[in-house]
């Protein structure tokens, strides 16, 4: 499990200079066109069936993914006044150095 703080940077950087999407479905959709390049999963979605398969598509692809803290605090890092199940992030922006370090730590 890497640092959750690093992943929540990552994800804060490239919301500002990048980009991101929020949300079940448009994760599994960047997962699945190959857009992603790190996912973050909250680690108390319930019923977790909702991001199962997420994990194992982002393997499959190559993909670093993530389980971090709670929904509220993922959405606080995607810049959303409510929690979300998942974050992808598909453009890197500044945190490209983060992203790859997070990559190596999986």
């Amino acid at each position: 499990m890497a640092d959750n703080e690093k992943v929540y940077q990552a994800i804060e950087l490239a919301k500002s200079t990048g980009k991101i999407r929020k949300g079940t479905n448009e994760v599994t959709k960047a997962i699945e066109k190959g857009q992603a390049k790190l996912v973050a999963i909250a680690s108390d979605v319930s019923p977790k069936e909702i991001v199962m398969h997420m994990p194992i598509l982002a393997k499959e692809k190559g993909i670093p993914c993530f389980e971090v803290g709670v929904k509220e605090e993922l959405g606080a890092a995607a810049g959303i006044p409510v929690g979300t199940a998942s974050v992808v992030v598909i453009k890197e922006g500044e945190a490209k150095d983060i992203i790859a370090e997070l990559a190596k730590s999986e």
